[in-house]
């Protein structure tokens, strides 16, 4: 493998990592300025908020007795190596490299803060006309933009395959 190739790859992971940090320096922010429960209304459909996810997502298993935390930390710890595995050594598209970034970072993110609190910090919260959608992170967007990216990349691959 040539050297400028290597390096490349490693441009996914600066990506990933700067994911992860965002997300780490957004919820310090929100521990630090924000008593647990409280929120903050920004906009007629938008507050800031600070809540503890125990659970994945949507709060899928939250109230399963705490055996969740290490179960969901050791799993994103390895998605996060095996992410880590196709960025490097495997030969990706853009979208791809992109989405398994995005993913990975995420990923991290989350995982840094079952490792910290026990649970994830979900800060952001949209409602309209007394729908709410369930409080969520940077990580958890970092997530599903990572997952519309590489189903968009499939989409094309799958187009250009079938045109020839």
């Amino acid at each position: 493998m040539r050297r400028g190739a290597f390096g490349h790859r490693w441009r996914w992971l600066v990506l990933a990592v700067g994911v992860m940090l965002a997300d780490q320096v957004a919820k310090r922010q929100i521990v630090a300025s924000l008593p647990y429960g409280a929120s903050e209304p920004l906009t007629p459909f938008f507050n800031l908020v600070h809540v503890l996810n125990p659970g994945a997502a949507f709060s899928f298993l939250a109230g399963a007795g705490g055996w969740q935390r290490y179960f969901f930390m050791v799993l994103a710890l390895a998605v996060s190596a095996f992410l880590t595995f196709l960025l490097l050594r495997q030969t990706l598209r853009r979208f791809e490299a992109g989405g398994y970034s995005l993913v990975l970072g995420g990923a991290l993110g989350n995982a840094t803060d079952r490792l910290l609190h026990g649970a994830v910090v979900d800060y952001l919260d949209f409602h309209l006309a007394g729908w709410h959608w369930p409080a969520f992170n940077l990580a958890d967007s970092a997530i599903v933009l990572g997952v519309l990216l590489l189903l968009y990349g499939s989409a094309k691959n799958q187009r250009r395959h079938a045109e020839t």
